[in-house]
């Protein structure tokens, strides 16, 4: 691994290859802060696709590529003479210190979840008037509901254990079961969301992991089933449900 000084070096590199590429690269001078926006999901995507996967050498690749927009955003937001990237990293340091008295004080907690309980309260210390104040609007709707339940959870707000959130799931699945009118039901299949992911997360389960291993193992079986007609030289569009389904069963003993 690299020292130290060796770190801060490769930083620095980093510093200079931005200033050059804002100021001699045609693509890299007309970015701006919104032109970025969407690029920047996208390689967040690409990390987290990464992440799942444990690619460690896709990792670092990703990585690199979600560090160069930060650097740019800062970079940008120098010339605006708004802030720069030791602005970013000061007042993130000092968040951090603010957010861990328990390293940086006085202050004794005994687990992690203690350590959420004062990270929700000291945001509000803040200025923060709600503990659901950092839920973007613009966060996946799965992965928003999960970080609602996590917040909301770090001032007590909480089922006691897992099988009294299982009983809510319950309660939602008979009330969406029972509605009939669509718009309703569309508002109680919501709550069943809620619910099941709230039991997932007490679980101790990402409901979003396990949402993306199940897409992931369906892609790989539908492929497989793909090629299993193509071998066959037939078209699944050609097959009736029950051959597809047999097919299916077929792509499911090759594994995946």
């Amino acid at each position: 691994m690299n020292s130290r000084a060796e770190q801060l070096a490769a930083f620095d590199r980093l510093l200079d290859i931005m200033n050059d590429l804002r100021e001699k690269c045609p693509w890299d001078q007309k970015q701006t802060l919104q032109t970025l926006r969407h690029l920047t999901l996208e390689e967040v995507y690409e990390l987290s696709d990464a992440l799942l996967e444990e690619d460690l050498p896709e990792i670092k690749k990703e990585l690199g590529d979600v560090l160069l927009h930060l650097v740019f955003y800062a970079k940008i937001g120098s010339e605006k003479g708004s802030f720069d990237i030791a602005d970013v990293i000061n007042s993130l340091n000092e968040k951090l210190i603010f957010r861990h008295p328990h390293i940086y004080g006085n202050i004794e907690v005994k687990d992690e979840e203690e350590v959420k309980q004062n990270w929700e309260k000291l945001k509000l210390k803040e200025g923060n008037k709600s503990v659901l104040s950092g839920v973007t609007k613009g966060t996946p709707s799965l992965i928003k509901a999960y970080r609602i339940q996590d917040k909301v959870k770090g001032i007590g707000f909480e089922f006691a254990n897992a099988e009294d959130a299982w009983k809510k799931v319950d309660e939602e699945l008979a009330e969406f079961h029972a509605e009939t009118d669509l718009d309703k039901k569309e508002s109680e299949l919501g709550d069943v969301f809620f619910s099941l992911i709230n039991y997932a997360r007490i679980l101790g389960i990402n409901p979003d992991s396990a949402l993306e291993r199940t897409n992931n193992k369906f892609i790989g079986r539908f492929q497989k089933m793909e090629n299993l007609a193509l071998a066959k030289n037939i078209s699944l569009a050609d097959l009736s449900l029950e051959q597809m389904d047999e097919l299916w069963e077929e792509a499911k003993l090759l594994g995946q």
